[in-house]
């Protein structure tokens, strides 16, 4: 568990200060997760054993706590009642990690969904920028079985009022 939470959180700590809203669970949640037997959990390991890849796949959308399930099931009812509703709660790789970790993750994960479903995950707009990772994911779901479409399900923006000293 404790290398588990180094990985998680050297993945998505620096998110803390790029993005407005929390990326990074607080411990007492990852711990949550990752007890969850809801939660399906994807191990990657290096050459020496060592953990080096981490992720979460769940189609029960009540177990993931930064999300909002009721969204879910307001858009895509039939798919929310079937659990057939699949989310990526999270896709954590080590800085020196093989390169096909991230790849092998997305394939283990996409393996576990149903043929009929859909795949949601969170990513804030500095990852699409400077990752361009909803491409990246989309070209891998794509190699592994041919069709796959992609959509934006939300966007939310932050503003920010000064009230200079001089008005």
């Amino acid at each position: 568990m404790e290398d588990a939470w180094s990985l998680y959180h050297e993945a998505f700590r620096e998110l803390n200060s790029l993005a407005v809203q929390r990326h990074l669970m607080y411990r007492s949640e990852f711990d949550e997760v990752m007890l969850d037997p809801r939660v399906q959990k994807y191990l990657c390991l290096n050459d020496d054993g060592a953990l080096c890849g981490l992720s979460t796949y769940t189609n029960d959308l009540e177990s993931m706590p930064l999300i909002s399930p009721q969204y879910f099931e307001r858009h895509w009812p039939r798919y929310y009642a079937e659990r057939r509703i699949w989310y990526v709660g999270f896709v954590a790789v080590e800085a020196g990690a093989p390169v096909t970790t991230f790849a092998q993750l997305i394939g283990a994960m996409h393996e576990t969904s149903t043929r009929d479903s859909i795949t949601a995950l969170d990513v804030c707009a500095r990852t699409d920028a400077v990752r361009h990772l909803p491409r990246s994911v989309r070209v891998l779901l794509h190699r592994l079985s041919g069709n796959v479409r992609m959509h934006r399900l939300d966007e939310q923006s932050y503003w920010l009022y000064e009230f200079p000293d001089a008005a």
